[in-house]
């Protein structure tokens, strides 16, 4: 929710991020404490402690490219947290949740490696990646991965409220055929409170 700061390659020129908007019910960004010294940077990004709502039982470590566009993704079942451990990202949000007290809600938040957050992404809340410079990520889930639960549509869907920095990106062969945001919404569960 940031503007847009670090430097990107000719080839990848976007424009800033617009200022920040409300994000959707139970969607959760932490601000990370960051030391650094001539050496470098360490930063916790997990405690049991801290109220996240979820129980990593699974983490992935994804590399992605300048340009890269991952998503948009929502899940039926399973919650994402999440670490830009490295580079620079958009991050689009949608909720498609029935009955959530944002339900329609959009947002994007802008993640980078000098100001480091977590963000919490619970089911029903559709999401995308956009790459603004190679970036390593970290991501949690609270159940074991399912091609099943990752359902999607086109990140360009003018439905899902999203203005973009681009409005061309690398996708995958997966992402760049999904369908439509009404045919992925009809497959998630009304908002249940939490």
């Amino acid at each position: 929710m940031r503007q847009t700061r670090s430097p990107h390659t000719a080839a990848f020129q976007p424009s800033a991020v617009p200022e920040a908007s409300p994000l959707p019910h139970g969607v959760v960004l932490r601000a990370l404490a960051a030391h650094a010294d001539d050496r470098g940077r360490i930063a916790e990004f997990y405690r049991a402690e801290w109220a996240t709502g979820i129980a990593p039982v699974q983490w992935h470590l994804t590399v992605s490219e300048a340009g890269v566009m991952r998503g948009v993704h929502v899940h039926v079942h399973h919650d994402d947290y999440f670490v830009l451990v490295e580079g620079a990202a958009v991050l689009g949000l949608h909720d498609l949740r029935p009955g959530s007290p944002t339900a329609g809600c959009s947002a994007l938040v802008d993640l980078r490696e000098e100001e480091p957050a977590t963000v919490l992404i619970p089911h029903g809340v559709a999401h995308g990646l956009l790459f603004m410079a190679r970036s390593t990520y970290v991501i949690g889930t609270s159940h074991y991965y399912d091609l099943a639960d990752e359902l999607g549509c086109h990140w360009l869907d003018p439905s899902l409220g999203l203005t973009w920095p681009v409005r061309r990106a690398q996708l995958s062969a997966r992402d760049a055929a999904l369908p439509s945001l009404r045919e992925v919404a009809q497959h998630v569960q009304p908002w249940r409170g939490r």
